[in-house]
């Protein structure tokens, strides 16, 4: 009897220990599912922050251009990099009623405001730097020590790069596809002009013309048009590789002769200058003198403040506030 009842217990022990076990694994498999619940959960919460305008990180690529946009002379555009565009993609509604907008492209990664312009049939120029580097970007810790050179004279927060580095290289490349997964019609990439400035890092005309050359043909693998910003140096080179310039100041110092080559080859010149009162009280006379200098002739000329907010004059004229979301200290 005893070694019948002790199997007994023993048998009684081992159901009871196979029903614990199944308590405990179901206890563990509950509390997985509720973790993996509410990590989803945060996962979503955390992707659809980010402000007003339809942004959202998960937003599929756009539509890609099938063709390289190539811009006509006398284009009209409006130029907004220090603020976000508020833009309803359900009623999509801008101002002015331009042709062209040229838009931070990182501060609109995340929004709708390029499928929105296009459902106005406006142009999307988005804009990046390319020779310099800004610690507030998404990518700014990729940027290796080494190939960072001098601060851009006015502007603190950004130090001039090494554009023939593989590593600069292989970053810009990642934000010209940025770009293309937006649906930008072209890139606006800045500060490749760094051998006219102290930069740290030796640059000549010729690493411009090889990195200008470079990020043209990556842009047109992905059918986007590129223009060259200011870098007269180079203008008549890269003339046949880009579709448009965009000069800043020019007629300040009577230069926008050397720009004129691209209104001959009937490409545009997107040119800003920056008078004293822009947008809203600038002189009459400085106007005057800035829409008429010489060599401007058909260049599709802006008058902003120096921020490149909100506010825009043309030389007709007109005054306008585009409404926008936020508004960004300049850098």
């Amino acid at each position: 009897m005893e070694g019948k009842e002790g199997r007994l217990r023993g048998n009684s022990r081992e159901s009871r220990l196979s029903r614990r076990q199944k308590l405990v694994l179901a206890a563990v498999a509950a509390v997985l599912i509720i973790v993996l619940i509410v990590g989803l959960g945060l996962g979503l919460g955390l992707k659809n922050r980010g402000g007003g305008g339809g942004d959202d990180d998960s937003l599929p690529p756009a539509p890609q251009p099938t063709a390289i946009w190539q811009p006509k002379v006398n284009t009209s555009w409006q130029i907004i990099l220090n603020a976000k565009l508020d833009i309803d993609p359900n009623n999509p509604v801008v101002e002015p009623d331009v042709d062209v907008y040229d838009i931070d492209m990182f501060m609109h990664q995340n929004s709708r405001a390029v499928s929105s312009l296009h459902k106005l049939n406006k142009k999307v120029i988005c804009y990046f730097s390319a020779g310099s580097y800004e610690k507030n970007r998404p990518d700014s810790s990729k940027f290796p020590e080494e190939d960072i050179g001098l601060v851009l004279d006015g502007w603190p927060d950004e130090r001039w790069l090494n554009i023939s580095s593989p590593a600069i290289r292989e970053i810009m490349v990642g934000r010209i596809e940025i770009a293309s997964r937006m649906g930008c019609d072209a890139v606006d990439p800045d500060n490749v002009d760094g051998y006219q400035n102290e930069n740290g890092m030796d640059l000549t005309p010729e690493d411009s013309v090889s990195f200008m050359t470079f990020l043209a043909d990556e842009a047109h693998k992905r059918n986007m048009a590129i223009g060259l910003k200011n870098a007269g140096d180079i203008v008549k080179t890269m003339l046949p590789r880009m579709q448009f310039a965009v000069n800043e100041e020019c007629a300040e110092f009577n230069d926008c002769r050397t720009f004129s080559q691209f209104v001959d080859a009937g490409k545009p010149v997107f040119h800003i200058e920056y008078p004293e009162g822009a947008p809203f009280n600038t002189n009459a006379e400085q106007k005057q003198a800035y829409c008429n200098a010489p060599g401007a002739n058909g260049f599709s000329t802006i008058l902003k403040g120096m921020n490149l907010n909100f506010g825009a004059e043309y030389c007709d004229g007109r005054q306008v506030r585009t409404k926008v979301l936020r508004r960004f200290s300049s850098g």
